[in-house]
């Protein structure tokens, strides 16, 4: 019974992390999507974003500054995508997408690895 309580105590930290990426990612939801199946959003599909190369869903129009971060390989990576969401258009002036920044340093964290792991959704 200890071990189980003990099990519950560790991960109510993860669960509740979780529960405030979900929780950050709800705007988003009006553009963006984590099913891969939904397509003609306007904005891209989210899923498996990490990794992706930076305007790489080939399904979506790109602002041209997204484009040329496509065009030199960038990717996203968990770094890259906490700093984008700090301030996306310090990050990529000229940047299409109307969103404003992340400011809580918190909800940028849970958000990440919200979008970095599909098991914690």
């Amino acid at each position: 019974m200890k071990l189980l309580a003990c099990l519950l105590l560790a991960l109510a930290p993860v669960a509740a992390a979780a529960e405030s990426g979900a929780k950050t990612f709800t705007p988003c939801r009006a553009c963006h999507s984590l099913d891969p199946a939904d397509q003609g959003l306007p904005g891209p599909n989210l899923s498996g974003l990490i990794g992706r190369k930076v305007g790489g869903d080939g399904a979506f129009d790109y602002s041209p500054v997204l484009r040329k971060a496509n065009g030199d390989g960038l990717r996203w990576d968990a770094e890259r995508l906490e700093r984008f969401l700090a301030d996306p258009a310090e990050m990529f002036p000229g940047l299409w997408m109307s969103i404003r920044s992340v400011e809580d340093a918190a909800d940028r964290a849970a958000l990440v690895r919200f979008l970095s792991d599909p098991a914690s959704r």
